[in-house]
């Protein structure tokens, strides 16, 4: 995952939509469609999910494939190695911007936590 590229965050109805592939493993749009619009307020249409998809992965979010006349749909990264990817970028968007300052609310926020906790947290880092 080192080397792996930064992917975008993503929001709203997107966020959604990378959730369900998460959870089906590969789709085409329609069953993103009708997963999605079984609980939603408004159902979308088919070609927002169409659009919503293609921008995913223009984004580099979404793997696809063609059979036929569909397009299949999967996650590039897993759920836990996205948060992975985020989070990291997250940091070091806050330490770029706040230097020292944000390092020392990390520290606080650790100093904090359960020792158990907090040598987990360290082996994690020490892995990473």
């Amino acid at each position: 995952m080192a080397d792996a590229p930064i992917p975008p965050p993503v929001q709203g109805a997107e966020a959604e939509a990378l959730a369900v592939l998460w959870q089906l493993g590969e789709a085409p749009v329609r069953a993103v469609m009708d997963e999605l619009n079984r609980a939603a307020p408004a159902p979308r249409a088919y070609t927002t999910y169409m659009t919503m998809l293609g921008r995913l992965h223009a984004k580099g979010l979404l793997a696809k494939r063609r059979e036929e006349n569909t397009d299949y749909y999967r996650p590039v990264y897993s759920r836990a190695e996205y948060a992975d990817l985020r989070a990291r970028a997250e940091v070091e968007a806050i330490v770029d911007a706040f230097g020292d300052v944000a390092l020392g609310h990390f520290a606080r926020q650790m100093a904090q936590l359960d020792p158990e906790r907090r040598r987990e947290l360290e082996r994690l880092a020490d892995e990473a």
